[in-house]
C-alpha cells in the first residue's frame, strides 16, 4: 500500500475491513477537512473511494451513524450526493464513490454566480426520497441544552435569556406549517463540491425532514450570505420572490446559530480534538444575539407570518 507517512498506524486494520478495498494494493491519502471525521482518499484498479472513519462516541451531539447511512442512501439515489459504496458498522465505515471536484469556501458559496447553482443541488436533494427522520432545531437545541447541563458543559451568558424570543419564533413558524423535505441540515460550504459542471452534497450526519427553509437558513448563516444575498438565494430556489419565505429562512438561520452554540458547547466540554470550539460557538451565539435584541426582530417574524 502507498500511503501518507502522517496517516495513522492504524488505517490498514481499518481499511482491511472493507470488502471493497481489501486484498488490493491501494494508494491512499487524508483529505483536509472536518472536525469530528477522518476522511481518505482510497484508490485501487477497481474502485476510487472515500472512506470516512466516524467518531463512535456521537451521541451526545445526537448522531446516530444507522440512522445517517440510510439517509445517505436516500440522498444519493436523489442524485444530490455520492453513491454509498460500502458500511461497516462496527468500525464505523461509510465508503462513498470518490468525486473529483473542488470543495467549496465561504467565499465561493457568496459569490452570485453560484447561489442558484446552490438552489438547484438543494432542490435535488429535496425532491429525492423522504430520509427516516426528521430534524427540528428547536427539538435538537432543547436536547443540547439537557445533555450540556448533564455534563456540566459551559453555557454562554444569558443563554436562557432568549428562551422567548425562541419560543416567539417557533410560533410564527408554526403559523404557516411548511411541508417538510429531506435536508442535508448542515451544509457548510465544505459539505458542498464542485466537479466543474455541477454541485453535490456530502456529510448527512445531521440529516432528516424539514423546512427547506432551514436548509437555506443555515446554509447562508454558515457561509455568512447578507440579507440580500440569502433572499437571492430563496428566490432562486422558490422560482420567484416570496416575502414570507425568505422572513422564515432568515429566522431559521438565527434558530440554527442559537442551536449551534450549544453543539459547540458540549464538544468544548467533550472533545479531545486541537480546535477551538468554544470561540466557534460564540461567534455564532453573538450574531443570535445581535438578531433577537435587533429592532426589525418583530418585523422579521410579521413578515414570516403574512402571505405575499
Amino acid at each position: 500500500m502507498v500511503r501518507s507517512d502522517t496517516l495513522p498506524a492504524d488505517v490498514d486494520l481499518l481499511l482491511d475491513q472493507l470488502e471493497c478495498v481489501r486484498d488490493a494494493p491501494r494508494t491512499v491519502r487524508e483529505l483536509s477537512g472536518g472536525l469530528t471525521n477522518r476522511n481518505l482518499h482510497v484508490t485501487t484498479a477497481a474502485v476510487d473511494v472515500v472512506v470516512r472513519v466516524s467518531s463512535k462516541d456521537a451521541g451526545l451531539l445526537g448522531i446516530d451513524r444507522e440512522v445517517e447511512y440510510a439517509n445517505s442512501l436516500a440522498a444519493a439515489r436523489s442524485g444530490a450526493a455520492p453513491a454509498v459504496v460500502e458500511y461497516v458498522p462496527d468500525a464505523s465505515l461509510l465508503v462513498l464513490e470518490y468525486i473529483e471536484s473542488a470543495t467549496l469556501r465561504e467565499a465561493d458559496v457568496r459569490e452570485e454566480a453560484n447561489l442558484p447553482r446552490i438552489a438547484e443541488v438543494c432542490r435535488l436533494l429535496h425532491s429525492g426520497p423522504r430520509f427516516v427522520n426528521d430534524f427540528d432545531m428547536v427539538a435538537v437545541q432543547e436536547r443540547y441544552l439537557r445533555a450540556a447541563h448533564e455534563i456540566g458543559a459551559r453555557i454562554p451568558a444569558r443563554y436562557l435569556d432568549f428562551v422567548p424570543q425562541v419560543e416567539r419564533m417557533r410560533s410564527a413558524l408554526a403559523s404557516r406549517p411548511a411541508r417538510t423535505v429531506p435536508c442535508n441540515n448542515d451544509l457548510l460550504a465544505a459539505n458542498v463540491l464542485d466537479d466543474g459542471s455541477r454541485l453535490w452534497l456530502i456529510d448527512f450526519e445531521y440529516a432528516g425532514n424539514n423546512d427547506p427553509c432551514f436548509e437555506l437558513g443555515n446554509l447562508a448563516s454558515e457561509s455568512h450570505l447578507s440579507a440580500d444575498a440569502l433572499a437571492a438565494l430563496v428566490t432562486h430556489y422558490f422560482g420567484r420572490e416570496l416575502r414570507h419565505k425568505i422572513a422564515r429562512s432568515q429566522l431559521h438561520g438565527i434558530l440554527a446559530n442559537y442551536g449551534w452554540t450549544l453543539w459547540a458547547a458540549i464538544q468544548a466540554a467533550t472533545s479531545s480534538l486541537d480546535f477551538d470550539f468554544w470561540s466557534w460557538g460564540m461567534e455564532k451565539y453573538d450574531r443570535a444575539v445581535a438578531a433577537f435584541t435587533s429592532p426589525d426582530f418583530d418585523s422579521l417574524l410579521s413578515h414570516a407570518t403574512r402571505p405575499d
